[in-house]
């Protein structure tokens, strides 16, 4: 798949049958004989810092290449993945308080009219979808370990009941947990960080139900190293789940072969695209553990890659927006784009209210 590779202990969700199918319009820089191409594009410089602008001849700016994207777009079909914190709502002291504005949902309910839309988040499944409020779009929380799609027909894998994974259906809809044996040993570790870090002050343990956060922003730089150690320590008593790390915080997530990417390829297959030429995934995120679903497109040799960021960064990326505010203008955009595609509305007749 051309994802990371696990660490040596890491167990493996077993991975699904493509189906071949479509979706329509597309992305950009990409694809002749599996070689990731990055077109000339505009470049509108945010900021004077040169090595800024000099990372953004190699990640140009999403909205000054759109219309070249939307050419390699026609007679394709896109499929939009979304990051929520730092992408689509700001980055915030307080996590429980990381709201999307009302322009945004509207934005993300646009363009959900017209691509099928997932958010894939780090956060709980719940904790996404009562930020989001959307509900004509996909919700993968926990990084892409708990999955549901919205009560719609689904052309889901054949291969899916043969799966060792938990797969529900309610309401029509599909929850797919690969990682749900670990959830007893997840509240037992979510238990003693809370006893072990509650005299630190500033930091906050988040339940992302298949992994835990603890962030550390309102957390003293001198407490930092403290913190660090006790999660560290914590965890030497649980080989089966490891430490990652984002922004101002620590994550703690078991230690199966399953991240965004993954997550993003069996949305893909359970809408039946998973190995169709026609298909263009747009991802876009800020975080690090988002590179694995642009690692994942990368693979595929078609797509959008798409990173938010402020300052230059190693990244897999084809290309960049600022922040939330550019995330929100590439949106309406792209819902603009389809709206006034005439060429792409019969294709898309097969596809209900996409």
């Amino acid at each position: 798949m051309g994802l990371q590779k696990p660490h040596s202990h890491k167990q493996k969700a077993q991975p699904i049958t493509r189906p071949k199918n479509d979706e329509n319009n597309g992305g950009d820089c990409f694809i002749t004989s599996n070689l990731l191409i990055n077109p000339p594009s505009i470049i509108t410089p945010v900021s004077s810092d040169s090595p800024y602008n000099s990372w953004l001849l190699e990640h140009p700016s999403a909205l000054g290449s759109f219309d070249r994207m939307m050419k390699v777009a026609r007679g394709k079909r896109i499929v939009v993945f979304l990051d929520y914190d730092g992408t689509l709502s700001p980055i915030v002291d307080d996590p429980d308080r990381a709201f999307m504005s009302d322009e945004m949902r509207a934005a993300v309910r646009e363009v959900a009219k017209y691509f099928p839309t997932a958010i894939i988040s780090g956060r709980s499944r719940d904790k996404v979808k009562e930020f989001v409020q959307l509900s004509n779009v996909y919700y993968a929380g926990s990084h892409g370990m708990d999955i549901m799609a919205p009560a719609r027909p689904l052309k889901s894998s054949g291969e899916a009941k043969h799966l060792a994974i938990s797969i529900d259906k309610k309401d029509n809809d599909v929850l797919f947990q690969p990682a749900q044996k670990f959830m007893p040993a997840i509240q037992e570790i979510l238990a003693l960080l809370e006893e072990k870090t509650g005299n630190i002050q500033g930091a906050k343990i988040e339940d992302n139900r298949f992994c835990i956060s603890v962030h550390y922003r309102r957390v003293r730089e001198e407490d930092y190293g403290i913190l660090e150690e006790k999660v560290k320590s914590l965890l030497q008593n649980y080989p089966d789940f490891h430490l990652t790390t984002g922004k101002k915080v620590l994550e703690v997530r078991p230690s199966i072969e399953w991240n965004k990417g993954h997550a993003l390829d069996y949305l893909l297959d359970t809408l039946g695209f998973g190995n169709s030429s026609e298909v263009l995934p747009l991802y876009i995120g800020d975080d690090r553990t988002d590179e694995d679903a642009f690692k994942a497109i990368r693979s595929r040799g078609q797509g959008f890659p798409i990173i938010v960021s402020t300052i230059p960064k190693e990244t897999k990326a084809s290309h960049s927006l600022h922040d939330p505010s550019e995330v929100l203008t590439f949106l309406l955009r792209l819902a603009r784009w389809r709206k006034g595609s005439s060429t792409s509305r019969s294709t898309f007749s097969n596809l209900g209210s996409w």
